[in-house]
C-alpha cells in the first residue's frame, strides 16, 4: 500500500471538513492507497498528467485532488468544498503549483 503524503495545506483543509464527509474522503484515499481508483472522480488535466479529483456526495460538495503516478507515494494536492457548478480557478491554480513544486523536488 503507497503511503499518503499531503502537501501544503492540504491536510489541514481536510481536517476542516465535516466528519461523515472526511470520512467518505479518508476511504477513497484508501482506494488509491491500494492501486484502486475511487468510487467517483474526474481526471484532472489543467492540473497536471495524472492528477485526479475526488468528488465527495456528502453535506456538501468537497473535492480532494491528488496525484498517485509516482511509484511510492500518494500525493494530497488540495482538499476544499465547491461551492459552485465549475471548480474555482484559485483552487486549481493552487493544486498546480503543488503539483510543479512537487515535481521539481523530485528532480
Amino acid at each position: 500500500m503507497k503511503p499518503l503524503k499531503f502537501i501544503g495545506s492540504s491536510e489541514d483543509d481536510l481536517a476542516e471538513f465535516p466528519r461523515e464527509a472526511k470520512g467518505a474522503a479518508g476511504y477513497e484515499l484508501w482506494q488509491v492507497q491500494l492501486g484502486l481508483m475511487p468510487s467517483d472522480w474526474k481526471p484532472m488535466l489543467n492540473v497536471g498528467a495524472g492528477a485526479y479529483e475526488i468528488r465527495v456526495h456528502v453535506l456538501g460538495e468537497w473535492r480532494v485532488i491528488y496525484v498517485a503516478k509516482f511509484a511510492d507515494t500518494v500525493y494530497v494536492l488540495h482538499a476544499f468544498q465547491k461551492k459552485t457548478q465549475q471548480t474555482r480557478k484559485q483552487d486549481i491554480e493552487l493544486a498546480a503549483t503543488r503539483y510543479k513544486q512537487l515535481k521539481e523536488g523530485m528532480k
